[in-house]
């Protein structure tokens, strides 16, 4: 009898044991399950957090891309308004240079009798030297014109009409003229 009791604890006790040991065994197997869902969660967050990195950096790039395009925009628009300002600029200082040119007329018979009453003895003088001057002018001007003439028919209507206002003396170089003349005659 003492040999079944004691067969019968010495079996309790293992089987103390055994339990003791399996749920050490749960004991640590639920530990490592706990860790590994906390390390999937902090995982998880990480990966979450890294793409809304991504996401904020990708939008900060759009958005200095699109900043970048409206910008260059902007600077081409004010690159082709200052060329349009420059040229409407320099084609309103074509055309006065042309209406300037076409200011210069001759002065007429009619118009220098009623003045002449006017004139002084001194003016005279300075008529008799433009009608000199204007006399030279207008022979060199009728040779620079006969050579000329053969390379003008050549170009078109609009740019011999500009030739030969720039070839004709304007009422400022008449003026210069007669100045140095009438200069030269005293």
């Amino acid at each position: 009898m003492l040999r079944t009791e004691e067969r019968q604890r010495l079996a309790r006790e293992r089987r103390e044991e055994r339990e003791k040991q399996h749920a050490a065994k749960e004991t640590q197997i639920l530990e490592k399950e706990r860790k590994a869902k906390l390390q999937y969660e902090k995982q998880l967050e990480e990966r979450q957090r890294k793409l809304k990195e991504m996401k904020q950096k990708e939008e900060q790039r759009r958005a200095a891309v699109e900043e970048k395009r409206k910008q260059k925009i902007e600077e081409e628009k004010e690159r082709y308004e200052a060329v349009l300002h420059r040229t409407l600029e320099r084609n309103q200082r074509l055309e006065t240079r042309q209406k300037r040119w076409s200011w210069g007329g001759s002065i007429t018979p009619d118009s220098e009798g009623k003045t002449a009453s006017k004139r002084s003895p001194s003016t005279a003088n300075l008529k008799q030297a433009e009608a000199a001057v204007s006399k030279r002018l207008s022979s060199s001007a009728a040779l620079l014109n006969a050579s000329d003439r053969t390379r003008r028919s050549q170009l078109s209507p609009l740019d011999s009409s500009v030739i030969s206002r720039l070839l004709a003396p304007t009422q400022a170089s008449l003026a210069r003229s007669k100045s140095a003349a009438t200069l030269s005659a005293d």
